[in-house]
C-alpha cells in the first residue's frame, strides 16, 4: 500500500479538536492535584474527620481510573465528540456542585461525579484526536495536548495550595469551571467519529468487569497488606474474561491483549507513571523537611522540573510508532538512573537537576504510554484501547507513594498521588522506584533481543525450506516425479562410473607405456 501524504497544516475541526482535548486533560489533571495540599483546609473548614477527608482525592481518582475503558467504548459506540461534549459537560457541573458542597460527604459524591466526568474527557478526547488528525500527525498533535496535561499535574499542588490559603479551596473548583466551558465549546467545533463496525448494544456484564477490576486494583495498590481487595480483582477478572469470551459484542477485545507492543507500552507507562508520583512526593517533602524550603519556595524550584515534563510529551510525539518500545526502554532506563542520583545526599542543586533529568526522562515514556499504544491499534477501537490504557495507568499510580515508603494510611493520595497528602512515613526515597525502572527497562530490552532472535531463526528456517522445496520436482502426479527424479539420479551415477572406469583405464595404458 503505498503511504499516506502527510499534511503540513491541520484542518479548522482538528485544531478544534485539540484545542478542546488539551484544555480538559488540563483541567482533569488539574483537579486530580490541586487539593492534596489544601486536604487540611478543607478538613478544617467542613469540619471532616481524618478518615473521610483523603477520600476528596481518592473518590475522585479512583472514579476516574475505574470507569475509563467503560468511556472508551461509548466513545467508539455513540461518537467521540458526543462523549466529549457530555463528559466536559458533566465535568463542569460536578465542579459548581464541589465549589457549593456543605458538606464533605457532598463534596466526596460531587468529586466521584467529577470522576467520572474526567473519565470521558481523557480516553475518548485522545481517541478524537487519533481520527480528527491526518495520518502521520496524530501522535505529534496528541504530544502537544499532553505536554499541557503534564504541566498540570506538577502545578496542580502549588495551585492548590496557594488558592487555599489565600483565597479558599471552593476556588480550585471555580477555576475549572470555564476551563470545562471551553473545551465544551471547543469540542462541539470538532468532526465526529465512531466504530462503524460496533453493535449498537453495550455489554453490561462486560462494563461491569472492565470497571471493577480496575477500582479493586487501585485500592489494593492503596493498601497493600488487605488481600481482600487483591482476591476481588482477580475474581471480578475472571468473570469478565468469562464475559468478553461468550459476547458477540465484547466491550473489550480480548485480542487487545495479544497486541505485544500495547502491553507493552501499557506496563511500561503504568511504572513510569508510578515513578512519576513518587517523584512528585519525595523532591517536595525533601525541599521542605530536610532543606527547610517554604511551600511557595519548593513550588518555585519546581517549575523547571515541571517545564521539563511538560516537554516529555511532545517529544513522544515524534517517536515513530515501530521505535516506540526501544524509546520507552531508553526513557525507563534514564529515568531509573536519574532517580538514583536523587538519593545521594549531594545538596538541593544536584538534587533539582536529577529531578529534572528524570522529570524529562518520565514524561517521555508516559507519553510513549498514550501515543504509542494508539499508533499500534486499529483506528475504529482507538477510545476502547486509550480507556484500557489510561485505566491501567491511574489504577497503578497508588504504587508510586507504596514505594517510597510512605504509609499510605487511609489513602491520602493514593490512587493518583501528589504531595503531601499521604500517610506519615519518615524518609521517603526513591530507590525503590529507581529500581522498578531499571527493572522495567531491562525486561523491555530483553523482549525485544528475543524477538529478533526468534524472527532471525524463524526466517533461516523458511529460507532453508524454500531451497529444499526449490530442489524438489514439482508437478500433478509426485510419485511419478519422484520416480523420474531417482531415475535421473540413477543414470547420472551410473554415468560417472562409466567415465571414472574410462579414466582408470586410460591411466594403466599409461602405466603399460611407462614401463
Amino acid at each position: 500500500m503505498p503511504k499516506p501524504e502527510l499534511h503540513p497544516h491541520l484542518d479548522p475541526q482538528a485544531r478544534w479538536a485539540l484545542a478542546a482535548v488539551a484544555i480538559g486533560a488540563f483541567g482533569v489533571q488539574l483537579d486530580s492535584f490541586a487539593l492534596n495540599l489544601a486536604l487540611p483546609v478543607v478538613r478544617e473548614a467542613l469540619h471532616g474527620s481524618a478518615t473521610a477527608t483523603p477520600w476528596v482525592v481518592s473518590g475522585y481518582l479512583l472514579a476516574a481510573g475505574s470507569l475509563m475503558p467503560l468511556a472508551g467504548r461509548l466513545g467508539d459506540l455513540w461518537g467521540r465528540r458526543r462523549m466529549l461534549t457530555a463528559g466536559l459537560v458533566l465535568f463542569g457541573v460536578s465542579a459548581v456542585l464541589c465549589a457549593l458542597a456543605p458538606s464533605l460527604p457532598l463534596l466526596v459524591a460531587a468529586r466521584v461525579v467529577q470522576g467520572a466526568g474526567g473519565a470521558l474527557i481523557m480516553p475518548v478526547g485522545l481517541a478524537l484526536l487519533t481520527h480528527s488528525c491526518p495520518p502521520g500527525r496524530g501522535r505529534r498533535v496528541m504530544g502537544r495536548a499532553l505536554g499541557l496535561a503534564g504541566l498540570a499535574t506538577v502545578c496542580g499542588p502549588f495551585i492548590g495550595g496557594v488558592l487555599a490559603r489565600s483565597v479558599s479551596w471552593r476556588a480550585v473548583f471555580w477555576l475549572t469551571v470555564p476551563l470545562a466551558l471551553a473545551a465544551a465549546l471547543a469540542a462541539r467545533r470538532a468532526a465526529e467519529s465512531r466504530d462503524p463496525d460496533a453493535e449498537p448494544c453495550l455489554d453490561a456484564v462486560g462494563a461491569i468487569g472492565a470497571t471493577g477490576v480496575p477500582a479493586c486494583l487501585a485500592r489494593w495498590l492503596e493498601h497493600v497488606a488487605a488481600w481482600g481487595w487483591a482476591v476481588g480483582g482477580v475474581l471480578v477478572g475472571a468473570l469478565f474474561v468469562r464475559a468478553e469470551r461468550r459476547s458477540p459484542a465484547p466491550l473489550v477485545d480480548l485480542a487487545l491483549f495479544r497486541n505485544r507492543p500495547y502491553v507493552a507500552l501499557t506496563l511500561a507507562g503504568a511504572v513510569a507513571n508510578s515513578a512519576t508520583v513518587a517523584l512528585w512526593y519525595v523532591v517536595p517533602w525533601t525541599l521542605q523537611q530536610a532543606a527547610g524550603w517554604s511551600v511557595g519556595e519548593a513550588g518555585v524550584a519546581l517549575v523547571v522540573p515541571a517545564g521539563a515534563l511538560a516537554v516529555g510529551g511532545p517529544l513522544a510525539g515524534r517517536v515513530r510508532p515501530a521505535a516506540a518500545v526501544p524509546v520507552m526502554a531508553l526513557g525507563l532506563a534514564a529515568a531509573g538512573g536519574a532517580l538514583l542520583a536523587t538519593t545521594r545526599d549531594t545538596g538541593t542543586p544536584a538534587l533539582l537537576v536529577a529531578s529534572t533529568a528524570a522529570a524529562a526522562a518520565l514524561g517521555v515514556a508516559g507519553g510513549l504510554a498514550l501515543t504509542g499504544t494508539q499508533a499500534v491499534v486499529r483506528r475504529a477501537r482507538a477510545g476502547e484501547a486509550s480507556g484500557v490504557t489510561k485505566a491501567v495507568m491511574t489504577a497503578t499510580a497508588g504504587a508510586g507513594l507504596t514505594l517510597t515508603g510512605v504509609g499510605v494510611g487511609s489513602g491520602g493520595a493514593g490512587v493518583g498521588g501528589g504531595a503531601g497528602a499521604g500517610g506519615g512515613g519518615v524518609g521517603p526515597s526513591l530507590l525503590v522506584p529507581a529500581v522498578v525502572c531499571l527493572v522495567a527497562a531491562g525486561v523491555l530490552v530483553l523482549a525485544l533481543v528475543l524477538r529478533r532472535v526468534v524472527a532471525t531463526w524463524a526466517g533461516s528456517r523458511t529460507h532453508t525450506g524454500a531451497r529444499a522445496r526449490a530442489r524438489r520436482p514439482r508437478g500433478g502426479e509426485r510419485r511419478a516425479d519422484w520416480r523420474r527424479w531417482d531415475r535421473l539420479r540413477a543414470g547420472s551415477g551410473r554415468a560417472n562410473d562409466r567415465r571414472t572406469r574410462r579414466r582408470m583405464g586410460a591411466g594403466r595404458a599409461d602405466d603399460e607405456r611407462a614401463d
